[in-house]
């Protein structure tokens, strides 16, 4: 079995600022560890360093056994690295060394006679690294996540298969690899809910030692038997799992208020006996010795505290996500389909929606979710002029049959699951306000920076998009279709990236939005805040439930 232990860990920004400091936490053999905080705490980049990628800038990490890591990226991989390239960057070093030579050995291999020896020593070397056992892996994967066997399939571009099955083909490969330790960050974004419930049992059943990134609450309530919180700066470990942890944070956080009082008043206390003696000895030399002796008590206390730890840390800063999705009416029917069918996903359905409903699209990945979306922000089958904003009419046509027919005075605003934004790269948050676009106004720079400030962006003002945590650009997606005066919000996996203290945000501003609400989610949590349910089911069938349904049927 392996263990990971930070010791005193901190990491400096490019800028010289202090991400976080003296963070320490143990992951022992076979513990299950959740890693929760902000968006852009720092835990991504506390698994870089845990990884090896990145060195720390004070303190150690020591760990032991293999290690094995699915990284954030893995999900929404468009370039043209192949299955093949994918399971070897995912096998134990010594396989994948083995497997890069062996690749170059091929791609050189000719009619000579030294590029067959070297050919020839390759698949030796593939062979006694483990290559053919770990070949025996990636059949096993590729058959349980894409119904193929590897000879098949290893060639095919990742790009190919959907966010859920990059993410399934992943995690099948590390949770059956030999490596006793896993890191995981999100592992569970672009998984539907069979697919969550599956990562669910596997991490729960696993004898390895799994740290993971994640900010969906069901799967940190059922799997996390320890939390680590990064937050103010550095971290915390709450012994016990997710269930407890909110009250935990409250009495810690009442604790440090409790000993930041406790030390101010000691502090004040010293301060006023300095004063005294100072007093005294202006007039009265024997005060001297006494007035020295206490300007030392006080120097001491402030450099050790009274318990000898220093200064007690301030209370960390709740965030203060403050979304105002604020919508406007429109006509009684926001939507009407009637035998709309996607070509090649579902057959023809009917549905109404009424203004101000809040309906949940669930259903398996693949079943026509994303694509009914896309075609809503498009306008739906016959757009009106002008009624759809630049971000929708951008989309990709969506092949149909049927009508999907928007209301009167409803427009849609899309927020897409993979933050495709191209129009947004490369820019700084504050020039994409203050320029304004064909959806929304510019600002001023004060107003600008004030929305970013609700959305807790502010700091990142001078950012480029591309630079962002997936939670900051969700957020700033988020605060997008505040801007541009959606009424009907189209929201497509909103809360995958988003820490909770955002998703809770979310949830509230979907609470006040005067609109209507259609959201594609395997969120559970989030789901809960819906009234109708609208299931694409996995044979074609497109139906509305009474409740939630998860099963991919």
């Amino acid at each position: 079995m392996g263990h990971i232990e930070a010791m005193s860990v901190g990491h400096r920004l490019p800028d010289g600022r202090t991400l976080f400091s003296d963070v320490s936490f143990r992951v022992g053999d076979g513990a299950k560890i959740a890693l929760v905080g902000p968006n852009g705490a720092g835990k991504t980049t506390l698994l870089r360093m845990i990884a090896g990628d990145l060195s720390p800038a004070a303190g150690s990490i020591a760990r032991s056994g293999g290690l094995g890591v699915m990284h954030q990226f893995i999900g929404s991989i468009a370039d043209d690295r192949t299955l093949a390239d994918l399971a070897l960057s995912l096998a134990p070093p010594a396989v994948r060394a083995a497997g890069l030579r062996l690749g170059a050995a091929e791609r050189a291999l000719d009619d000579g006679e030294r590029s067959q020896l070297r050919y020839a020593d390759a698949l030796a070397d593939w062979g006694e690294a483990g290559g053919y056992a770990a070949e025996v892996e990636f059949d096993t994967a590729a058959v349980a996540v894409l119904g193929l066997p590897w000879a098949q399939v290893s060639g095919r571009p990742v790009a190919t298969l959907s966010g859920g099955e990059q993410k399934r083909f992943a995690l099948e490969l590390l949770l059956r690899g030999p490596d006793e330790v896993l890191l995981l960050d999100e592992p569970d974004n672009f998984l539907d809910v069979p697919g969550k419930r599956w990562l669910e049992g596997r991490i729960q059943e696993s004898a390895k030692s799994v740290l993971f990134v994640s900010h969906d609450r069901e799967l940190l309530a059922r799997t996390a038997q320890r939390v680590v919180t990064v937050e103010a700066g550095s971290a915390w470990v709450h012994p016990a799992g997710f269930a407890s942890w909110h009250d935990a944070r409250v009495a810690r956080h009442e604790r440090i208020d409790e000993d930041r009082r406790r030390w101010e008043e000691e502090r004040a206390k010293l301060e006023r006996l300095v004063a005294f003696y100072r007093a005294k000895a202006a007039s009265n030399d024997d005060m001297a010795s006494r007035l020295q002796a206490a300007r030392t008590r006080l120097a001491r206390f402030l450099e050790s505290g009274r318990d000898g730890k220093g200064k007690p840390p301030d209370k960390p800063r709740d965030q203060n996500v403050r979304m105002q999705l604020g919508g406007g009416r429109t006509g009684k029917r926001a939507l009407v389909c009637e035998q709309l069918e996607l070509d090649g996903l579902t057959y023809p359905f009917d549905l109404e929606v009424w203004f101000g409903d809040r309906v949940a699209v669930l259903g398996a990945n693949g079943s026509g979710k994303s694509h009914f979306l896309r075609l809503l922000a498009r306008g739906g089958s016959d757009p009106e002029p002008g009624a759809v904003p630049a971000s929708g009419a951008a989309l990709s046509a969506v092949r149909h049959a049927g009508v999907a027919r928007l209301g009167a005075r409803v427009r849609p605003g899309h927020f897409s699951q993979t933050h495709d934004r191209p129009e947004l790269t490369g820019r700084t948050l504050l020039d994409v306000l203050v320029s304004g676009d064909a959806d929304r106004s510019g600002r001023t720079r004060g107003a600008a920076m004030k929305a970013l400030d609700r959305y807790e962006l502010a700091a990142q003002a001078e950012q480029r998009f591309e630079t962002l945590s997936g939670g900051q650009q969700a957020r700033l997606l988020i605060l997008l279709l505040e801007l541009c005066g959606a009424t009907m919000l189209l929201l497509d996996e909103p809360t995958d990236n988003l820490d909770l203290a955002s998703a809770e945000a979310l949830e509230q501003a979907l609470g006040a939005f005067e609109g209507t609400v259609l959201a594609v989610t395997h969120d559970r949590w989030f789901t809960r805040g819906f009234d109708r349910f609208v299931l694409f089911a996995g044979d074609g069938e497109v139906r509305e439930t009474n409740e939630p349904v998860w099963s991919a049927g």
